[in-house]
């Protein structure tokens, strides 16, 4: 149950990364009003998502999925997709825990160059805002 959770916040962390570039949510895992996004080839995905015409896969990596033998060859696979009709490129959005986005970095570093400019890696962690970067008018809930 506590990995469900986790793994809900990684996805909601990733869809708000989606939304900052202007992409909508197509479908998502573990979402609320959303449809679970199907399969691609043989892997699960965690967010499908579009710019315009644009489409965009989601995949948050935790420490599991970190250390599966086959994750090279999923992100190799998933980041060569393209759309079935416009023969577009589909990029692909990494998610990963700050302790682990170095490493990730660096083993995307060594992909071919094609296979890299299709990649986008996000650094999954809350930020925190502090009271004294909000105005006085943001952090009342009432006007009196």
């Amino acid at each position: 149950m506590i990995k469900e959770e986790m793994k809900r916040k990684q996805i909601d962390l990733l869809v708000e990364e989606f939304w900052k570039l202007g992409y909508l949510t197509v479908s998502r895992k573990l979402g609320t009003y959303l449809p679970e996004p199907q399969k691609v080839g043989k892997y699960s995905v965690d967010v499908i998502a579009r710019y315009n015409k644009n489409y965009a896969i989601g995949l948050t990596l935790n420490d599991d999925e970190l250390h599966k033998s086959d994750l090279m060859e999923e992100i190799i696979y998933l980041s060569t997709r393209k759309t079935k009709f416009t023969n577009k490129k589909v990029m692909l959005f990494l998610g990963v825990g700050p302790d682990h986005f170095q490493k990730m970095r660096i083993l995307i570093s060594s992909l071919d160059e094609n296979i890299k400019k299709n990649i986008k890696l996000f650094n999954l962690s809350e930020r925190q805002v502090s009271s004294r970067h909000l105005s006085k008018y943001q952090t009342r809930l009432f006007v009196s």
